[in-house]
């Protein structure tokens, strides 16, 4: 609404927006994307901001129909080089040249991580497990978001864009939270030595929470926690139909995923504003680029080995899981419904999985998924006042979209 240039990516046929009307599950209710139109006021300047597109508007009408025949019927261009015009980067927006995201966020990040290892160093293997997690030099991509959307909400309401103590502090718990429920850690200390420092360090940001002295923002990350849990329980299990599966796929990469970087975004905002409009953008984007994220890692379990290694990972099939390309290539080959509902444990699964993923439109399909949920994203964000923490943002989604590792 406010970028004059977004309505090019948006121009979708309007049974399209059905992918924004799919009912996703958090904190307890169902969502709809479409709640995103709020008639919140435009901060934009320039022609062509009469209203939302029609596609992306509220339907009245009932949320019933085919998920996976209605993704499957609609097949976007792919978001390379589309999307760059929807970047809000012209002088309609801002003066300010936008910079790389990572050289906005690297003083704070860099900061940042210190301060972690800080509260962390108690003993000396601790200390060592801290050295590997929180050296500073991995994508951060979460932490970063928080930071730029922290600052991205200063300026919006119109303060410095500065960080505030406590939005510095989420930004660290937000990283802490998500390398706690990392289990590659395993590998290196143990199971009994994993599962105790993964506790610590949680500990450790439920000190911080408690410092920045807000409910709702305890609040906030005691709903975090609890996805996470159920994610992981949900990742046990499947669904035997279709439509099913695939909201129970979506739910978990919500709540694995998405649900850390959505509530973090929303824990920024609530310190520095009480209008729920707002909460609700910021929530709305990290929600959004949460999922995009996933579902690019979901691909790039497929592509990456063949770019870096000569052959395909296929991690998640080892696994027994049944991701977006998978998903999508069932509707093709049925019959990878036996194959899922074993969770690929007969011998040759996960090799005849991985061909008919191929054979299919699975990995292409999931692509045009992650970018409905990146345009959805620059959508809510760019309802924001113009800054160059919000430009960042916008570019940072492009990145989610297009990386390769």
């Amino acid at each position: 609404m406010a970028c004059p240039l977004l309505r090019q990516c948006s121009k979708w046929n309007a049974n399209c927006s059905s992918l924004f009307e799919t009912l996703w599950y958090s904190n307890g209710r169902s969502v709809s994307f479409s709640t995103s139109s709020l008639g919140r006021t435009s901060w934009s300047s320039g022609p062509g901001n009469e209203g939302q597109p029609s596609a992306l508007r509220r339907r009245t009408g009932p949320n019933t129909f085919n998920f996976t025949t209605s993704l499957t019927r609609h097949k976007p261009r792919l978001l390379d080089p589309s999307l760059k015009s929807c970047f809000c980067i012209n002088s309609a927006h801002t003066d300010v040249k936008v910079q790389d995201p990572f050289t906005i966020a690297q003083k704070d990040l860099t900061n940042l991580y210190d301060d972690i290892r800080k509260e962390l160093f108690v003993t000396k293997e601790l200390k060592a497990l801290c050295h590997y997690y929180f050296d500073g030099k991995g994508k951060a991509i979460r932490p970063m978001i928080v930071v730029l959307m922290a600052r991205a909400l200063n300026s919006h309401s119109n303060r410095s864009g500065e960080l505030l103590p406590g939005q510095r502090a989420v930004a660290m718990i937000t990283e802490m939270i998500h390398t706690a429920s990392l289990g590659t850690i395993n590998e290196l200390w143990g199971e009994k030595k994993a599962i105790l420092a993964g506790d610590f360090i949680l500990s450790v940001a439920s000190i911080t929470m408690a410092r920045i002295g807000n409910n709702t923002v305890v609040k906030v990350f005691s709903q975090v926690i609890e996805d996470l849990v159920r994610g992981e329980f949900m990742q046990l299990g499947s669904k035997e139909n279709e439509n099913e599966r695939f909201k129970h796929y979506l739910e978990k990469t919500f709540k694995k995923t998405a649900s850390l970087i959505a509530n973090s975004c929303k824990a920024v905002c609530v310190l520095v504003s009480s209008d729920p409009k707002v909460h609700e953008i910021a929530y709305q984007y990290g929600k959004n680029v949460g999922i995009a994220f996933q579902l690019v890692d979901d691909v790039l379990d497929f592509t990456s080995g063949a770019n870096h290694l000569g052959k395909p990972s296929a991690a998640d099939l080892k696994l027994g899981l049944a991701t977006g390309p998978v998903l999508f290539a069932c509707q093709e080959f049925p019959e990878l419904h036996s194959m899922i509902m074993r969770r690929f444990s007969s011998k040759g699964d996960v090799d005849r999985a991985w061909q008919y993923v191929f054979q299919s439109d699975g990995v292409e399909q999931t692509k045009n998924l992650a970018q409905h949920y990146c345009q959805e994203a620059i959508r809510q964000i760019s309802m924001l006042r113009p800054s160059a923490e919000r430009d960042a943002l916008i570019r940072l989604t492009e990145m989610v979209l297009t990386r390769d590792k």
